[in-house]
This record gives C-alpha cells, structure tokens and sequence, in this order.
C-alpha cells in the first residue's frame, strides 16, 4: 500500500529552506576560486604577460607581498563565511518574526471571532472593528483574505427581516400587558442593533476599497464574497477601484439605503451581480468607469428603486472574453429607473443580451456609442419605458438582432446615426410605441432587413424615400411605385 507522504511544514505558506551551511561554504569558497581564477587569467591574457623570467631566488619584497596576499586571501573567506552566516541568522530571524506576528495574529483572530458569535451587540461590533483592525496589520495576504472572508461570511448569516422574527422572550400565550409591550420593544431594538453590526461591516468595506491599493489599510485586490446578502443600509464604494480579485454580489438584494459606486473604476479582475435584485432605495454607478475585466449584472432583477449610470464610460480594449465585458444578459427591468444618460461606449462589450423590458423607465438619453460593441440582441420591449433621446452613434457596433417590440414605448427621438453599424435584423414591430422621430442618418449603416411589423414611428421621415444611403429597410415599409 502507497503511503501518504506528509506535508513539510511551512510557514504560512511561506517555507523557509535553508542548505547546509557545509555544503554552503564549500561551494561559496569553490565560486569564490573560480572567479578569482578567471579574473587572473583574463587579466593576465590581456596584458600579455604569457611568459616570465624564471627566479632562483626570492627576495624580501616578493616574499612579503606573498604573505600579504596569503593573509589578504584568509580574511577574505574569513568575510565571506562570516557574510554567509549572517545572512542565515537573518533568514532565521526574519521567519522566528514572522511565525511570531503569525502566532499573535491568530491568538487575535480568535478572540474577534468569539466576539462576532456573541449574543450582545455591543461585543458583535467591538468583534467586527477588530477583525477589520487585523485585516489591516495581517502579516500577509492570505491572512488579511481570511479575516474579509469572516466579515462577508457574517453578512451572509440569515438575518430576519422583521424584529418579529426574532425569538419571542416571553412564553406563548402571554397576555398583552406592559409586560407584553415591553418584551416587544425589547425585539425591536435588539433588531435595529443587530442591523447596525451589518451596516457598520459595510460600511468597513466600502471605506478600505476606496483607500490606493499598495498602501496600509487598502483591501483593494482581495476577494469580497457578499452572495446572497441583503443590503438594507448605505454602502460606499465611490472611488473604489476593483482592479484584481474577485467581488461577488451575485443574489445580493438591494432593499433599501444607498449603494453608491461613483467615480469606481473596473479595470480588472471580476465583479458579478448575477441575479441581484434591485427592488428599492439607490444604487449609483454615476461616473463609474469600466476600462476591463468583467462586471456582470446576468438575470438581475430590476423592480424598484433607482439604479444610476450616468456619465459613466465603458472603454474597454476590445469585446474580449476577459476584458472589457459588461453583462446585463437577461436582466428583468419591470419597474424602477435604471439610467444610462450622458453614458459612454467607447470600447469592450456591453450586452443586454434577453434582456426584458416590462416595466419601469430604462433611460440612455444622450449617451454615445462610439467604439466596441452595444447587444440588445434578442431583448423583449413589452412594457415601460426605454429611451435613447439624443443619443449619439458615431461609431461602434450596436445590435437589436431579433429585438421584439411589443409593447410600452422605445424611442429614439433625435438620435444621430453618424457612424458604424447598428443592426435591426430580424427584429419585430408589434406593438406598443417605437418613435425615430428627428433622428439624424449621416453616416455608417442601419440596417432593418427583415424587420417584421409596422415601421416605427417617424422612420421614413428621418431617412427619407427613397432610404438615405447606408439605411436598409424592409421592402414592405417602402411607399408603393405610382
């Protein structure tokens, strides 16, 4: 039977390896030969000095020049021993360090998570203050990871979402007395105390993620795993910048306060809010800029409240797998207002991929597509309001590629298609109100091949009969030959 060989132990991950100093010395002393060696000889060839004349006899001089070099040769491997051992004692010295911060950190780190399981408030946040301290003075990444990882893993706990639902202090059955009533505000303050812990712990967050990356106190490139959480308070992100790691929202719900990503930069790594529900309060992505990596807003919920990208850029370097990618792939917007205005596409990919748009006011009023690529492919507007007022297409691949138009109203009033292609194929007018009216046709290519339907509104106004050149409409929308 194989047997499992153990582990060698390490240090954090960090093992200290150390040769034997014997072997050390020797083979320091034997490199130490060879390049005097080589430096002699190089030296002696270059000056020529192949050949010298023979000596019976030594005098003093030479004979006191070959004692000097003996010892000159002594004290320099005696330097070189002492140079090699010292470098040991500091590799030994630095790791006895490190496995004592190490050994501290984590007597800390058991004393704060004993803190966080406590049954008072008042301890649970002295607990989350210092597993924020220790996330600061970790002795190395890992460490640091780990006390975030505590953090987020205390906000994924199941939290009520009622002082109701907490454990009744007083039996079933107990008559409505004062004694009733004060059990009750009892709950209620328990509640709103406990709910304080969770907003202070993001509030943490948000305050480290805005703090340069490389400097004391910054979390920025660390994972933050907040799936499944629900954010019911304010939450700060403005001026993070998530330039590695992985930060997670996926299921999050955004019931009430503000989540305020403003000025944020996504430049790298991943950030997901697959299936988040944004059902109250604000989230603002104003400003925000999304350079590369992946952000990923895939089958989110949007129903209430009021989700901001205005003036944000999207300038991605390309629609490539791992950068530059936005993903709103089959988000539900059903009420609420989720706004684009003032936006800008000027490289990498945004998708709204299936999209659907049943409810609510989705705004891209003003924005400006001019690079990468925009997909509404395959989205459904059956309902609310989506507009692109204003907005500018100057360049760019913008795709509506079998788009159904259904229902609620979709306009592109005063919008200017002055450059690269935008795309209706296939797409169905059936219903509800899409208005191109004053929109501007200059440039580039529209096509509406195979579109299905009634013309929208204000269409062959804006390109003319016959179609402005680089336009392509269905035959049937054309007026008939007299």
């Amino acid at each position: 039977m194989t047997r499992n060989r153990r582990p060698r132990p390490s240090l954090n991950g960090r093992e200290l390896r150390l040769w034997n100093v014997g072997l050390v010395l020797a083979l320091a002393l034997l490199t130490a030969l060879a390049v005097a060696a080589a430096v002699f000889y190089t030296g002696w060839d270059l000056l020529g000095a192949r050949e010298l004349k023979s000596e019976r006899r030594i005098d003093s001089k030479t004979l006191f020049d070959l004692v000097k070099l003996s010892f000159g040769v002594v004290a320099g491997a005696g330097a070189l021993v002492a140079l090699i051992v010292a470098y040991r004692r500091q590799r030994v010295d630095e790791a006895g360090a490190h496995r004592e911060a190490t050994r501290l950190h984590t007597e800390r780190f058991s004393q704060a998570v004993d803190k966080l399981g406590s049954d008072s408030p008042a301890v649970r946040l002295g607990g989350v203050h210092a597993l924020a301290g220790l996330a600061d003075d970790a002795p190395d990444h890992n460490l640091r990871q780990t006390c975030i990882d505590v953090l987020c893993a205390y906000l994924r706990l199941p939290f009520p979402s009622d002082p109701g639902d907490l454990p009744d202090p007083l039996p079933d059955g107990t008559s409505p007395t004062e004694e009733r009533r004060n059990a009750h505000q009892e709950k209620t303050d328990l509640y709103r105390a406990l709910r304080e812990v969770r907003h202070t712990v993001l509030r943490l967050i948000g305050d480290h993620y805005r703090i340069p990356q490389g400097t004391h106190r910054s979390w920025q490139g660390c994972d933050l795993d907040l799936t499944g959480v629900t954010i019911d308070g304010n939450i700060d992100f403005s001026g993070a910048a998530f330039s590695g790691g992985r930060v997670s929202f996926d299921r999050a719900t955004f019931s009430a306060g503000e989540a305020f990503f403003v000025g944020a930069t996504f430049s790298g790594g991943r950030v997901s809010f697959v299936g988040a529900t944004f059902s109250a309060g604000e989230v603002s992505f104003v400003g925000a800029t999304f350079s590369s990596g992946r952000v990923l807003f895939d089958r989110a919920t949007f129903f209430g409240g009021e989700v901001s990208f205005d003036r944000a850029t999207f300038s991605g370097g390309g629609p490539t797998f791992f950068g530059g990618e936005v993903s709103f792939d089959r988000a539900t917007f059903s009420g609420g207002t989720v706004s684009f205005d003032h936006a800008t596409f000027s490289g990498g990919e945004v998708s709204f991929l299936r999209a659907t748009y049943f409810g609510g006011t989705v705004s891209f009023d003003h924005a400006t597509f001019s690079g990468g690529e925009v997909s509404f492919d395959r989205a459904t507007f059956s309902g609310g309001r989506v507009s692109f007022v204003g907005a500018t297409f100057s360049g760019s691949g913008v795709s509506f590629l079998r788009a159904t138009f259904s229902g609620g109203d979709v306009h592109f009033a005063l919008t200017t298609f002055s450059g690269g292609d935008v795309s209706f194929l296939h797409a169905t007018f059936s219903d509800g109100t899409v208005s191109f009216d004053h929109a501007t046709f200059s440039d580039g290519t529209v096509s509406f091949d195979r579109a299905t339907g009634s013309a929208p509104g204000g269409l062959l106004d804006a390109v003319s009969t016959p179609a402005s050149q680089g336009v392509s409409l269905p035959s049937a929308w054309l007026p008939a030959n007299p």
